[in-house]
């Protein structure tokens, strides 16, 4: 069956690829794990038990290692996950044993303006319906989990509130004397739900709760999710979680999960999650799929335990890293390569001619409007404009010692001379570039981009962090933002500048990593600033802990744990056809 994206809609390949598609068992077999380490999840989906296997590789010889992350995103698309898909076909092509390990989509992004994260064209995994609306409940689990935590937050401090000292030691609950003031999370929700940012709970008698300010995040930011993300093993994630801070008392102690005796039921509803879901590509390849997206406010990266499967099963292990290298790569450098100990032996860069456009001034792309004709015509000189923001990612691959491969997407649209001229600067920075088709020839068109990253592979690396841990905080956060950002400094609120020197006096909390949250649509923390900007400086207005994770939070500029539904979403077109049962409008 020949299927032509041009013609057809995401859902609409995915659908007749279905048809055909390899059964659970055959991918099970060619990824080389027995029946006694996988578990059932229906017609062509299963969960990967993560411990036996790990037990069981461990101590082989890891694969290559391939990380994907993209220039800062713009409404004209990159493809960053059709690009990791694209190059798992490629690689295979070529004969290699090749596994692809991204994200499970957010309910978020689906069904507002972004999408199921499920790749296009001919580079998508499949079976697309259950991977793009909830797959086998980690994220279900990952909420659930959350607001039990918020759950006995809230009414611990309704009944302290209520009781007095002798009634609460009859009962067995000693007094945290938890400040309503500095509550440390929200409640979570897997939609983009702005009108939840800010509410007030408790509003009644005194049954009803404790009357205060609150307000939900998208589940995807949970420290929850980070911890998934980055978890050795079960028992490593359930001490993670019993190391939450979730409030602080009166007196300024951390309240934590554990003192609210609440971990252990919390990791009770997500023993399932730490397993990652095999699915696979149009053309059968195997993909795990694990932990969530987002990492401009979070550290938007598959897991770890995933990658290091995945690089004893394939002899290529393709992950993705969220948005572009300065926040998603970033994290991935120093927070998620710390963590797993494996180190990349290349780095594909993605990028369009039409995204590179309007980084290089190109006119604002509005909804449902036609595009400027820039955008679809060659011009040479926006185009190299716009180089300016890849060549800044290009020099944030290189610091980490890694090979930089720089995908260029290709659309239909390209010019010879405006793919030449891409190819030229991004070589002349020192990366290999390849112009890729993937989107639409699959595999086939992934060729030439599978050849530039095994030969990226190839060559010797010298992957070191951008910072030690034993660095101050304040140095490292300024690192990030000269080095990584291209920042001329960083700046504090006193608020924020109130919270670093409560940390500081913690010896635990200064060894903590640094999870930036930035806007994902510049290099700096003003959206609208694209291509390279210069003369600025990052604005630090908060700073959290995420001791579970082991993450200290800057918050960058004006952005939302909670993002909003656009005007047009997604959830408009997506039905199902109640004839088949099969779900239709899916992108």
């Amino acid at each position: 069956m020949t299927l032509d994206p041009t013609q057809l809609a995401d859902w609409q390949i995915a659908e007749a690829a279905e048809e055909q598609m390899q059964s659970i068992q055959t991918m099970i077999e060619k990824l080389g794990v027995t029946p006694q380490e996988t578990i059932p999840q229906g017609h062509g989906i299963a969960k990967l038990d993560a411990q036996a296997l790990w037990n069981r590789l461990q101590h082989q010889r890891p694969g290559k290692y391939i990380d994907v992350t993209a220039i800062n995103p713009t409404p004209l698309g990159e493809g960053k996950t059709t690009t990791t898909l694209g190059l798992v076909e490629g690689l295979a092509q070529l004969g290699k044993r090749s596994v692809g390990a991204i994200r499970q989509p957010s309910g978020g992004p689906t069904f507002n303006i972004k999408g199921s994260a499920a790749g296009g064209g001919l580079a998508q995994c499949i079976p697309l319906a259950p991977f793009a609306l909830g797959l086998t409940g980690d994220i279900d689990a990952i909420t659930n989990a959350h607001n039990l935590c918020m759950v006995a937050l809230t009414a611990r401090m309704q009944h302290e509130h209520n009781y007095d000292d002798e009634r609460l030691q009859n009962i067995g609950i000693p007094r945290l004397n938890i400040d309503p003031q500095r509550v440390q999370i929200k409640w979570a929700i897997d939609f983009c739900a702005q009108a939840l940012r800010n509410i007030t709970i408790g509003q009644g008698g005194k049954m009803d709760g404790l009357e205060m300010a609150s307000g939900f995040q998208i589940t995807v930011s949970s420290e929850l999710m980070a911890i998934l993300a980055i978890a050795e093993d079960l028992t490593d994630m359930r001490q993670r979680i019993a190391r939450m801070v979730v409030a602080f008392s009166t007196d300024g102690r951390e309240i934590t999960t554990a003192d609210l005796e609440v971990d252990g039921a919390m990791t009770a509803l997500m023993i399932d999650t730490f397993n990652p879901t095999l699915v696979q590509t149009l053309e059968g390849n195997p993909v795990l799929v694990h932990a969530g997206p987002f990492a401009n406010i979070a550290i938007g990266q598959n897991s770890v335990i995933a990658d290091k499967i995945g690089t004893r099963l394939g002899e290529y292990l393709v992950t993705e890293s969220g948005f572009g290298a300065d926040i998603g790569f970033e994290k991935f450098w120093n927070l998620k390569c710390r963590a797993s100990g494996l180190a990349p032996d290349a780095v594909v860069i993605v990028a369009t001619i039409r995204a590179l456009k309007m980084h290089g001034g190109g006119p604002e792309v509005k909804p449902g409007k036609p595009l400027d004709p820039v955008y679809t015509e060659e011009n040479l000189a926006l185009l190299e404009a716009g180089c300016a923001n890849l060549l800044a990612h290009i020099n944030t691959v290189k610091q980490s010692g890694s090979n930089p491969v720089v995908c260029v997407n290709s659309f239909h649209t390209d010019t010879p001379a405006e793919q030449a001229l891409v190819k030229r600067i991004a070589e002349e920075a020192g990366a290999r570039c390849a112009i890729s088709e993937h989107w639409l020839k699959g595999g086939a068109g992934a060729i030439p981009l599978a050849q530039a990253v095994i030969d990226a592979c190839e060559e010797p690396s010298t992957f070191s962090y951008l910072y030690d841990t034993d660095l101050p905080i304040p140095d490292r956060i300024e690192k990030i933002a000269r080095q990584v950002y291209g920042a001329d400094g960083v700046d504090w609120t006193p608020e924020a500048r109130e919270k670093l020197n409560q940390f500081e006096q913690d010896p635990e909390t200064l060894a903590l990593g640094i999870c930036m949250v930035k806007t994902h649509l510049s290099l700096s923390h003003e959206p609208t600033l694209k291509g390279a900007p210069s003369g600025w400086r990052l604005p630090i207005r908060d700073l959290l802990v995420y001791r579970g994770a082991g993450f200290i939070v800057p918050v960058a500029g004006d952005i939302k744990l909670m993002p909003g539904t656009g005007s047009n979403p997604g959830f408009r077109r997506i039905d199902v056809d109640t004839t088949t049962g099969k779900v239709t409008g899916l992108f």
